[in-house]
């Protein structure tokens, strides 16, 4: 017993305290009124923020941290002197805390809440070496504001700020809140530097408060007598130059300026048109100063990506006379610029359930390609993968290249649309591209993209992207005998392959709050939406034109003698991130995605193209499977497939994550995960026949329907370690299947098929499916976290 209570003692930390020093253990906060106290609970938060020192940190009565500290007291190196600076605490006793400082904040928190001669009293109380300290604060009535006036006279300044009085945030019937008349002051601060007012400063505003009534304050808005007469009165902009090749060893302007539209422009134009610099700018010789427009313009500026730093500065101006009462300032916009061309070359490793190898990008970058901030940017890329696991022997080798034109406007004829309330420049993008993909034992395939579209955004949240023109053309070429043979026995893949045309297109919304890295859940959502083929199909149907045989018994309108594809997709993702600590620092999250993915084949199509289908799994998705190697439904390959051509996709899609994430040390994080879904036909296949739990054909043929579809879904768990170096991320996850979407029951052969030879054991080994049993956890390496 003796020895447990030592035990104790050191854990609990008493033990460590000097002889007659109490430990301090905390305090508690009471507040009294003879009346209900409105919103009690933020009131006793903020008189609980003021409490100092902080105690000792403790679980269930037990300071370790403290047995820490001594471990390394008085000592300069050693695991103890180690474990005292990493894990430690020194005891926090009751002499360090000022509970008459403790109860003045109190009570100053109290007067900023509109109580005013609160009464605050403390109380020590002590059990054995341990001491903690009670607060009680006696409050009255709150005082409520029962009159708000603004300045009354007629000079310039006091009427600008009347004219502001609409948007003021004091309410009559309001509580007296300091915060509230703080806000009040920036709010009229900022309403004025948008009408010309560059001096002005939020301290020169004075409130005086009348609060001789019975618990009601009359408050008078003024503005100090001290108050400059720069800051009195509002100013223009005389003159306005932009230097678009600033740099601090050189600050004299050896050229005499480029006058363009009123803009004093330097140096030249052989970098940047004047036109292109000065379309991005929103301070306008001979008008008011408004610093909206000024924020406006150094945000547009930096949105370009050709320059490395903006600033503005401004000056009062000489010999200038004062007209009206106003002031004048000549501003001076300067620009740094980024080197305008770059070569960037990146050797990767693509690692996937599939295939594993070697992939090379070289990527050219023009940042005034045509000497309007236009970039330029042409991406090269090749990769060597070979098959992993069932698909061992076989290669994939890809190359391509693209080309992509960003142009700093929006290219609208006839109209001039600038989006001139936005502070974010918007783009029209251009876009070209060629890839071929050669699977050796399989095939070969020519993928051709032409796009056209503009992306904008109108707030820092909020993204848009339309693209009225999105064109691809698809060729398969090479296809071997074992391919032919799949796609003959599979029209539906036949059809996903075959050779088209995708005249598409689309509209992507997104609004992201990760930017707004302050806020403690934060919210994304990404919703757009394709389409192919319905103009075409609209006008060659109104036109009489006929439509062509294709193979399989497909009637279908083609163009240049070649069928296009028709069809309306829809894409979902919503995210979640809850930051589990109260620190904008802490990488404690839980992370939740929710993907939704329809695409509606008609007209042309029974099936959407193979390049726009759904696949579920991966080291991105469901990580406990093959990428793409699940569904469509409860459909399992085969032991030919197995070995072979994946084509596991589907047209909808349905998946769903929930991750945790955990710091764990410096630049490591680990994880915790569940992920789940799976991919349907909209239309069934009668190829790839599915079953029920007895093992019999359910006739859904991969096809979704309503009352089956979660039980259907693939799930799957694991755990992952990220090491998070901010500009990278290496990802590690192992992931265990917990259920699969398909039967574990023997499925039963039809001695009656035809295509089952009793005398040749292979055709019936190819429909029989495989029974999935115990699997071993599923490792995933990856760059960047899943989502």
């Amino acid at each position: 017993m003796v020895a447990f209570g030592l035990f104790v003692a050191s854990c609990s930390g008493t033990k460590y305290i000097p002889e007659g020093a109490k430990l301090y253990t905390g305090s508690t906060v009471e507040m009294k009124s003879d009346s209900k106290i409105p919103n009690e609970d933020a009131l006793q938060t903020q008189l609980t923020s003021v409490i100092t020192p902080k105690p000792n940190s403790s679980i269930l009565g037990m300071r370790p941290k403290l047995y820490f500290w001594h471990m390394g007291e008085g000592k300069t190196k050693g695991l103890g002197h180690w474990l005292a600076n990493k894990y430690g605490e020194k005891p926090v006793l009751l002499t360090q805390v000022d509970t008459q400082r403790v109860q003045d904040l109190m009570a100053n928190r109290l007067n900023n809440n509109g109580y005013f001669k609160p009464v605050v009293h403390s109380k020590v109380k002590e059990k054995g070496q341990l001491a903690s300290v009670d607060y009680t604060a006696y409050v009255g009535k709150p005082y409520l504001i029962k009159e708000i006036h603004f300045p009354e006279r007629e000079d310039m300044l006091d009427a600008a700020i009347r004219a502001t009085a609409p948007g003021t945030l004091l309410k009559v019937g309001d509580p007296y809140n300091l915060q509230t008349f703080i806000n009040e002051r920036t709010r009229i601060d900022a309403a004025l530097k948008n009408n010309g007012y560059y001096y002005f400063s939020p301290d020169y505003i004075l409130f005086q408060v009348d609060s001789t009534l019975d618990n009601q304050a009359n408050v008078y808005l003024k503005v100090k007598d001290t108050t400059p007469p720069n800051a009195s009165k509002p100013y223009v902009l005389n003159r306005v130059s932009l230097n678009t090749d600033f740099n601090l060893a050189d600050t004299t302007d050896r050229k005499p300026p480029i006058i363009y539209r009123g803009y004093r422009y330097y140096p030249d134009e052989d970098v940047f048109k004047a036109k292109s610099i000065v379309n991005t700018v929103f301070l306008y010789p001979d008008s008011v100063y408004r610093r909206r427009r000024s924020d406006q313009t150094l945000s547009r500026l930096m949105s370009l990506g050709t320059f490395k730093y903006v600033d503005i500065t401004y000056r009062p101006t000489r010999n200038v006379p004062d007209s009206a009462g106003y002031g004048h300032l000549n501003s001076l916009v300067r620009m740094t610029q980024v080197a305008k061309k770059s070569l960037r070359a990146e050797v990767q490793m693509n690692t996937s359930n599939i295939f594993t190898g070697p992939a090379f990008v070289l990527q050219y970058r023009n940042r005034s390609a045509l000497r309007g901030a236009e970039q330029l940017l042409i991406n090269a890329n090749a990769s060597f993968e070979t098959g992993q696991g069932a698909l061992s022997g076989v290669t994939s080798t890809q190359f391509g290249v693209d080309a992509q034109l960003l142009v700093p406007r929006l290219i609208t004829p006839p109209f001039n649309i600038r989006l001139v309330n936005s502070d974010f420049q918007p783009r029209t993008f251009f876009n070209a591209g060629y890839k071929r993909v050669i699977r050796t034992k399989y095939f070969q395939q020519d993928v051709f993209n032409l796009g056209y579209g503009y992306t904008w955004k109108t707030k820092i949240t909020n993204e848009q992207q339309l693209q009225p023109i999105d064109l691809q053309y698809n060729r398969l070429s090479n296809t071997q005998d074992v391919f032919q043979r799949l796609l003959e026995e599979r029209p539906f893949l036949e059809q996903s392959f075959r050779q088209q045309f995708i005249l598409g297109s689309s509209y992507l919304y997104t609004y992201n709050q990760q930017v707004l890295e302050k806020r403690r859940n934060q919210f994304y959502f990404s919703g757009g939406i394709n389409l192919s083929g319905n103009l075409a199909s609209l006008i060659q149907s109104a036109t009489g034109a006929s439509k062509t045989d294709l193979p399989g018994g497909q009637r279908a309108y083609t163009l240049f003698n070649q069928p296009y594809s028709q069809y309306t997709q829809v894409n979902l993702e919503f995210r979640n991130y809850y930051r589990v600590a109260s620190s904008a620092t802490s990488g404690n999250k839980l992370a939740t995605r929710l993907l939704i993915g329809v695409g509606m084949p008609y007209g042309n199509s029974n099936v959407l193209p193979y390049l726009k289908q759904y696949g579920i799994g991966g080291p991105n998705s469901v990580r406990a499977f093959n990428a793409r190697g699940v569904g469509p439904g409860t459909y399992r390959t085969t032991a030919e497939e197995a070995s072979g051509f994946y084509d596991q996709v589907g047209d909808i899609k349905l998946e769903a994550n929930v991750e945790y994430r955990q710091d764990l040390f410096p630049y490591v994080k680990g994880a915790v995960f569940v992920d789940a879904g799976n991919v349907w036909l909209v239309n069934a296949d009668p190829s790839r026949p599915t079953y029920d739990s007895n093992g019999n054909l359910d006739g859904q043929n991969g096809q979704f329907q309503f009352n089956s579809f979660l039980k259907q879904m693939a799930v799957g768990a694991g755990v992952g370690l990220r090491v998070d170096v901010q500009f990278f991320v290496i990802r590690l996850d192992a992931a265990y299947p917990l259920r699969y979407p398909y039967s574990n029951v023997d499925i039963k052969l039809d001695p009656n098929d035809p295509n089952i030879d009793p005398n040749d054991p292979d055709s019936a080994f190819r429909y029989r499916r495989q029974e999935p049993g115990f699997k071993a956890a599923r490792l995933n390496i990856a760059i960047g976290y899943p989502f």
